[in-house]
């Protein structure tokens, strides 16, 4: 297989992390998961529970299976996940309607009164992320 002169690494060891196209994106990612914190901090849930209530306040009563695929996360993250917010008194997983197998996830009254809390959170974050470019003129 050839590259194209204007598809190639630069010079040198093709394994040096500094050379890796994802580990950008991954710093990138953990940059903005750390931003997050505090103001999730606040709502005493994470990163992560924060993005399975943001769909479920779009989309309460959804089951487990196209949650994960909605955030494409797999059962083995998935699954404690939802304990933990279980623990809480966040959300409540119930057998299916139709088909007992099923795990459906339904917010409690706790996690509606979050839903209110969290209104704030995406206009903190685009401060945030204005407030440090305009600090990196």
């Amino acid at each position: 297989m050839t590259t194209s002169p204007s598809c190639q690494l630069p010079a040198g060891d093709p394994l040096l992390l500094e050379n890796q196209i994802c580990f950008p994106l991954y710093s990138a990612a953990n940059a903005v998961i750390r931003a997050y914190r505090p103001l999730l901090e606040r709502l005493d849930i994470t990163y992560s529970q924060y993005l399975v209530l943001l769909v479920l306040w779009q989309q309460n009563g959804m089951n487990v299976k196209d949650l994960g695929a909605k955030l494409r996360l797999d059962s083995g993250t998935l699954t404690p996940l939802l304990k933990r917010l279980e623990a809480k008194g966040i959300v409540e997983r119930r057998r299916g309607s139709s088909d007992e197998r099923v795990r459906e996830l339904f917010l409690t009254q706790a996690g509606f009164d979050l839903q209110q809390q969290a209104r704030l959170v995406p206009n903190e974050m685009l401060c945030k992320f204005v407030s440090q470019l305009r600090g990196a003129d």
